[in-house]
């Protein structure tokens, strides 16, 4: 049976594409086919391209996301997602407060995949340099090695 995780951050512009282009890459080194990852953002009320310094960090690592469009999160994702991995608590708060019979599937990535349930949050470089997406980038490629090592349990 197909798996689909949704990630989800503020604009879908920076952290929840780069989190999904990251998964994607790692599931398709790995041969695994029967995941199917997307990406969405609470506030992305106008379609946007991925944010320049994002598309910078992740051409480095030879992954093109210059294509990618912001979407806004909506029902059908959220029903469709077999596991929903937010950015920060307070995404997690919002989706769970709107579709109160999902907070089985929603947690924050860093909730999901690490023991140390103290800072949940990935911070989010918007609008930083090109070092603090850098940073964003490789903290989110760590997280989502760990969720590859939990992968079957989705």
């Amino acid at each position: 049976m197909k798996k689909k995780i949704l990630f989800v951050c503020t604009g879908n512009t920076c952290r929840s594409p780069m989190a999904e282009h990251l998964l994607k890459e790692k599931l398709k080194k790995m041969n695994i086919d029967n995941v199917e990852v997307e990406s969405a953002g609470l506030s992305a009320f106008f379609p946007q391209k991925a944010s320049k310094n994002a598309i910078l960090v992740m051409s480095e690592l030879g992954i093109d996301i210059s294509s990618h469009v912001s979407r806004l999160i909506n029902e059908e994702m959220i029903k469709e997602s077999t596991l929903i991995l937010t950015m920060e608590r307070y995404h997690k708060e919002v989706i769970t407060k709107m579709y109160p019979g999902v907070m089985d599937k929603v947690f924050t990535l860093k909730e999901y995949v690490l023991d140390d349930k103290k800072e949940l949050d990935v911070v989010d470089p918007y609008g930083g340099n090109i070092e603090e997406y850098r940073r964003c980038r490789d903290e989110l490629s760590y997280l989502i090695d760990k969720l590859l090592s939990k992968v079957d349990d989705i």
